[in-house]
């Protein structure tokens, strides 16, 4: 039997109800385990952790809205992704962790070998919290690393954390979508947000909805798209102080490249499937990039 789902959301969970999932994940029958928003006891989160902890197929882990609330819990929840090694997705939007909570986590996030999508959104983090995330995304294929970031309302990162944020995307060889919406991130933050795209060979989806920008910023943003070859697909700027015809004008571009290169990939495998299709140059390279993201991780559970 392919293993399935649990997802509960703003329930207070029973002994009974925490037992049924501790044993599914142990029969290793669960892919995605959600308790979004539900309530359990300190006792009961434990059971949940070591279970997932020897869990071989649970995939996706939703704790989002509070269910992580303190830092014995964030300790548990650390010693279970030390022993796991199935989770590809974890989800801790609206967790109080900070900076503190996510030190204590980030040990285990660095060596966990399957790890992909990690929402932090919510999650009150600063600077120094940023400079652990940074650590996810190596570069130029050091080690594998996230390939899905949600950072969303996190006030407390100030200009710096985002510039060194900027910076490591700019070298990370995985990072594919980057959520920042909701921080007041401002004008000179997304200057370097564009420079960072601009070098950054896998970006394909950056959303920066309601973080404070001006045309300011549609302007750089504009000319980064305009005049440089990037992966980026997808680019959100609602709910900012931009006019909609730059908005449409960035969008339009967005759409260009993606035809383009969708034409450059029939081309390919039409001469995949006829291998006598001549070349006018032998010696020309043909660099194919894919676009769009399938079925993302983080879109199969809502926050």
């Amino acid at each position: 039997m392919l293993p399935g789902s649990i997802q509960i959301s703003g329930e207070t969970l029973s002994g009974a109800e925490i037992r049924d999932i501790c044993e599914s994940l142990r029969e290793n029958s669960v892919r995605l385990l959600s308790l979004r928003g539900c309530q359990l006891s300190e006792r009961d989160f434990g059971h949940v952790c070591r279970a997932a902890a020897e869990s071989r197929s649970l995939a996706q882990l939703n704790l989002n809205l509070g269910i992580v609330s303190n830092i014995n819990r964030v300790k548990q929840l650390a010693e279970a992704l030390k022993t796991n090694r199935s989770v590809q997705s974890l989800f801790l939007h609206g967790s109080p962790l900070t900076d503190a909570g996510l030190a204590l986590l980030n040990p285990a996030l660095s060596i966990h070998p399957s790890l992909v999508a990690l929402d932090l959104g919510d999650c009150m983090l600063g600077d120094e919290g940023i400079n652990l995330i940074c650590g996810l995304l190596p570069p130029d294929g050091a080690k594998s690393g996230l390939k899905e970031l949600t950072l969303s309302a996190n006030p407390g990162v100030t200009s710096k954390g985002w510039g060194r944020l900027a910076i490591a995307v700019a070298h990370s060889s995985q990072l594919r979508v980057l959520n920042l919406d909701y921080n007041p991130l401002g004008d000179q933050v997304a200057g370097m947000l564009a420079v960072a795209v601009a070098s950054s060979r896998t970006l394909e989806v950056l959303d920066l909805e309601g973080t404070g920008l001006t045309n300011q910023s549609a302007l750089t943003l504009l000319d980064m798209v305009e005049n440089y070859p990037t992966a980026l697909r997808t680019l959100i700027l609602a709910e900012n102080n931009i006019s909609p015809e730059l908005q449409q004008q960035i969008s339009d571009l967005l759409s260009e490249g993606e035809e383009e290169e969708e034409m450059e990939a029939r081309e390919v495998t039409a001469r995949e499937k006829n291998p006598w299709i001549c070349q006018n140059n032998s010696s020309s390279q043909m660099v194919l990039m894919t676009s769009g993201l399938g079925d993302s991780l983080l879109a199969e559970t809502e926050m």
